[in-house]
């Protein structure tokens, strides 16, 4: 049979596991920010290299447009 302090124990358990829930899906946030991080150091690495291979197919195209000019009739 429960008493008056028995009821306040399952009520003060049921605060706890509801402000222990709130706590838990606290990781889920972190995850979302890492995720985020991650995304944006790709985009920025993938940047970098689409920047240097243009600059580097950029000259290769020029020169060969040279080279088919000198060639010409």
């Amino acid at each position: 049979m429960l008493t008056s302090n028995d009821s306040g124990e399952q009520v003060m358990y049921a605060r706890f596991l509801m402000l222990k829930s709130r706590f838990d899906l606290s990781d889920r946030g972190a995850s979302m920010v890492e995720y985020s991080l991650l995304v944006v150091l790709i985009a920025l690495v993938a940047l970098v290299a689409v920047q240097l291979a243009g600059d580097t197919l950029s000259t290769t195209y020029s020169e060969i447009a040279s080279d088919v000019a000198d060639a010409g009739p």
